[in-house]
């Protein structure tokens, strides 16, 4: 009996050694697995964010490892940055604001937003002219009209304000070419000299290009050619100080009191005139048939030496049938606004029309046709300003 118990306790404490020795070995293989699979965790670490809290020695590990990692890491940017300061560098582009419409075909339109800088101010709109209240509301900051044959003021609006003028100037550029009684088939080449260098604006008639003195006057009072006034000017005997003083010597003889001219063109702002000095000008041109028919020509061609250039007129109203035009002249630019002189004859009486500093591109041509349409109405009552009287600005 004591042998059989004897011997049972001997084979349970075999079991029992033998499970402990399986348990022991279960652990070191375990802990001999856990070593690769923590370093794959810690390198894994190094560029995610860790989910969950390891072990302290796998921590320490991890730390080792992320540094390896991070010295690495700033090696390869230290190289990328020396290979990029030798390579030009790439400037991304700016994304452009793109919106989409679909019009009635269905189809898409994409529709470009662009910056919006608003014009200057006129001269006449910083002074307060475009303030004053008329009867036919007027867009023009200056109007007047008179009877071509009396001289009786039928409309009148600011017209002592003297203002810039703009390319209403080339009426008298004209005048001036035309009283030096110089070869109409002469050979004018434009030069570096005729560029704008004042508001820098461009031109179709390119440095280099060569016209006779008749085809440069035709453009510059049809098209409004700046570079064609400029060269007119400049071929002038004594060169362009010499005709503008000729200019403003014409002026005087014509008794334009408020008048100055500074440029040929008229691009710059110095040359001013008032509604009353302006009147006398136009019909001192109207004397000039050639100045009345280049004015009021539609289009006109000419050959440069290189290409032929088609131009036409800046005046929309001569293009019109409705219209009998005899003279007409425009001009813009930002301080003078937009300017119309024109002499028409409307319900058989001829007239002479000044418009200055209007608010709009076609705004001027508007204000002619209600001034047209009034005269048409019977407008015989004279229609001035409160300010008509005083001395303008």
């Amino acid at each position: 009996m004591k042998t059989e118990m004897f011997s049972s306790i001997k084979v349970m404490q075999g079991v029992a050694l033998s499970t402990a020795m399986s348990v022991a070995t279960s652990m070191i293989i375990a802990a001999a697995l856990a070593a690769p699979v923590n370093a794959f965790a810690a390198s894994a670490d190094a560029s995610a964010p860790a989910t969950a809290a390891p072990s302290k020695p796998a921590k320490l590990h991890k730390k080792k490892v992320a540094s390896d990692a991070t010295r690495k890491s700033s090696k390869a940017e230290k190289a990328a940055s020396a290979q990029s300061d030798q390579a030009p560098v790439r400037v991304e582009s700016k994304k452009k604001r793109v919106s989409y419409t679909v019009d009635a075909h269905g189809r898409h339109t994409a529709v470009r937003k662009v910056a919006f800088a608003p014009r200057q101010q006129s001269v006449g709109q910083a002074f307060g002219l475009r303030d004053t209240p008329d009867a036919l509301a007027l867009r023009s900051s200056v109007a007047y009209v008179v009877d071509q044959n009396t001289g009786e003021t039928l409309f009148d609006k600011n017209s002592r304000a003297v203002v810039p003028i703009a390319s209403v100037t080339k009426l008298m550029t004209a005048m001036v070419v035309l009283d030096s009684k110089l070869p109409m088939t002469d050979q004018i080449e434009v030069t570096d000299e005729d560029r704008d260098y004042i508001k820098n604006t461009g031109s179709r008639l390119s440095v280099g290009s060569v016209l006779s003195r008749e085809d440069m006057l035709h453009i510059a009072l049809m098209a409004s050619e700046n570079r064609a006034a400029a060269a007119l000017s400049r071929y002038y005997p004594g060169g362009r100080p010499a005709f503008l003083q000729a200019m403003n010597d014409k002026a005087k003889q014509l008794d334009m009191t408020d008048t100055h001219f500074e440029s040929p063109s008229g691009l710059t702002s110095e040359n001013v005139s008032s509604a009353r000095d302006l009147v006398k000008m136009v019909n001192a041109a109207y004397q000039y048939p050639l100045i009345r028919k280049f004015s009021t020509d539609e289009s006109y061609d000419v050959f440069t030496g290189k290409r032929t250039i088609p131009y036409r007129n800046t005046n929309a109203l001569v293009r019109n049938p409705t219209w009998d035009i005899g003279l007409q002249k425009t001009g813009f630019i930002n301080e003078a606004g937009e300017c119309l002189v024109m002499q028409a004859t409307i319900e058989g009486r001829p007239v002479i029309m000044v418009l200055l500093d209007s608010s709009g591109k076609y705004s001027r041509f508007a204000d002619a046709t209600r001034v047209r349409n009034w005269l048409d109405a019977g407008g015989a009552q004279r229609i001035t300003s409160a300010d008509a009287s005083g001395s303008g600005t």
